[in-house]
């Protein structure tokens, strides 16, 4: 408590402030345009962080990490486009409010469940740090492995009702994920002679084609009706959202500690603890076909489960100087400058300053909460734009943001096919969320096998381990009650009779 409170007191100055509400309003910037990552708004934050006090530029940057972990859900529940990977699915059940006309309730609660999930995820870091750190940190490549498959398990339950059709969207996506060279063996795998190949296709173009474009497209087809606009316009009182949040604690709780978890472990990241998140949070629920048509469980554990992640992923940093994310290496590269050793003996030898990140991330996640909740009825008026002006403006954003990663417009070519390939695939009842779950887990998968495998040859490894048995068999049942659960709701779906409207 006394390192709290000496920390609070070097925190507490306008300058200080002044910056991590700086981070934080650019953060929710950032995050709000497809294509431009928090890591790319880290980055940027950087070298003006050169000559800071080590703590003022810290603060600045953790600022934008957390102004972007939660600005992604801005486009994610208004357009249907993923603001950043780590709020892939907020749009599951944030969009479709939007189209019920509860974009209002669904940014207020999303808002709020970002919020909580950072202040948990804040508790977990200040207390738990270490001993969370070691954990993760016991992790070989058979457990990575294991977590790995266990999220794959996701694809059965994510499919829109059919097994089938969400278990050929996963392959599909496993499979544009093996393009590329094998850099365990440097062997070219499907890339067809192109150079451009040789680096795989990147996720962020990809994820951006698949979401934006086949949406932008969709909604050219069948735009929104325009009675609806105004109602669509209508901000929900953050008080009200509170309570609608109390109602869905056990949700919001477990989202927030599977979002810690899952960012603890170096590697993974906002991307897949959102999705992992859901999976569980509908398996849980007593409703899961409402999943998917708008419900506000849907946005809370995926937006939980992404900002609790940020702080999951601070743990390993401080803790062991090991990134859990890249976002987290940008800060360690900070650190590093200023000529600090994140480590073991980090938070002993100077407490000041690490206690004080840790309040910079709490102070954070309040400014988020003031930002936004001022800010709905202006992030509102997005749906007031009409679709002819919106999807040239969010089109050019997206090309934009996909070629600014790598300065390549083969990058722009890829973000169109995938917008094709997005399109045809909800034309014909295939998710979209199994694909991008392939092409997100699939290299890890296969990274953490062969690794596995060259270690140590002994298969039964994955199951005597106690931490990767415990996964593998948490993957079995995840798997099978995902089958059991979908083919139950296709079923089901088959067996309710279409209403006779010739009697209207």
């Amino acid at each position: 408590m006394d390192n709290l409170l000496i920390s609070l007191q070097s925190v507490a100055n306008v300058e200080t402030l002044a910056l991590l509400l700086a981070g934080v309003i650019a953060g929710i910037i950032i995050g709000s345009i497809p294509g431009f990552t928090i890591t790319m708004g880290v980055a940027l934050t950087l070298p003006f962080s050169f000559g800071m006090d080590p703590i003022n530029g810290i603060a600045l940057m953790i600022g934008v990490m957390v102004g972007g972990s939660s600005g992604g859900l801005l486009p994610s529940i208004l357009l249907g486009i993923p603001g950043t990977p780590s709020a892939m699915a907020t749009t599951f059940d944030g969009y479709p409010m939007a189209r019920k006309g509860e974009a209002g309730k669904a940014l207020a609660i999303g808002l709020l469940a970002s919020v909580v999930g950072s202040l948990i995820s804040g508790i977990i870091l200040i207390f738990l740090a270490p001993t969370l750190a070691s954990f993760a940190t016991s992790f070989g490549p058979w457990e990575l492995f294991s977590l790995m498959l266990f999220g794959l398990t996701a694809i059965a339950g994510l499919g829109g009702g059919s097994v089938l059709k969400g278990l050929i969207s996963g392959g599909l996506g496993v499979s544009f994920a093996l393009v590329g060279i094998d850099l365990l063996t440097g062997t070219q795998r499907f890339t067809f002679g192109l150079v451009e190949l040789q680096g795989g296709f990147n996720f962020l173009p990809v994820l951006i084609g698949l979401f934006a474009f086949s949406q932008l497209l969709g909604d050219v087809k069948r735009p929104p009706p325009a009675s609806d606009m105004h109602q669509r316009n209508v901000a929900y009182p953050i008080t009200k959202a509170a309570a609608g949040l109390v109602r869905s604690g056990v949700n919001l709780l477990r989202s927030s500690l599977v979002g810690t978890f899952v960012g603890i472990l170096p590697g993974a990241g906002g991307s897949i603890a959102n999705v992992m998140s859901y999976d569980i949070a509908k398996k849980f629920s007593r409703t899961p076909r409402k999943y998917g048509s708008g419900i506000q469980d849907g946005v809370i554990a995926s937006e939980a489960a992404n900002n609790s992640s940020v702080g999951g992923a601070l743990v390993p940093t401080m803790a062991f100087g090991i990134p859990g994310d890249a976002t987290t290496a940008m800060i360690l590269g900070a650190l590093l400058i200023h000529g600090i050793q994140p480590g073991p003996m980090f938070l002993t030898s100077q407490p000041t300053l690490a206690y004080g990140i840790f309040i910079t991330f709490f102070i954070a996640a309040i400014f988020m909460l003031i930002v936004q909740s001022y800010g709905i009825r202006l992030f509102l008026l997005v749906n007031r734009v009409p679709q002819h002006h919106l999807v040239p403006g969010v089109l050019l954003l997206s090309t934009v943001g996909s070629f600014a990663i790598n300065n390549r417009i083969f990058d722009v070519m890829v973000l169109l096919l995938f917008g094709v390939i997005g399109y045809w695939m909800k034309e014909n009842g295939f998710s979209l969320a199994p694909f991008i779950l392939g092409i997100i887990l699939g290299p890890m998968l296969e990274t953490n096998l062969r690794q596995a495998v060259t270690t140590d040859s002994n298969l039964l490894l994955f199951l005597t381990r106690p931490i990767s048995g415990v996964l593998v068999a948490l993957a079995a049942i995840s798997l099978t009650y995902g089958l059991y659960a979908a083919t139950k709701s296709s079923r089901d779906a088959r067996r309710t009779p279409v209403p006779d409207r010739t009697e209207e």
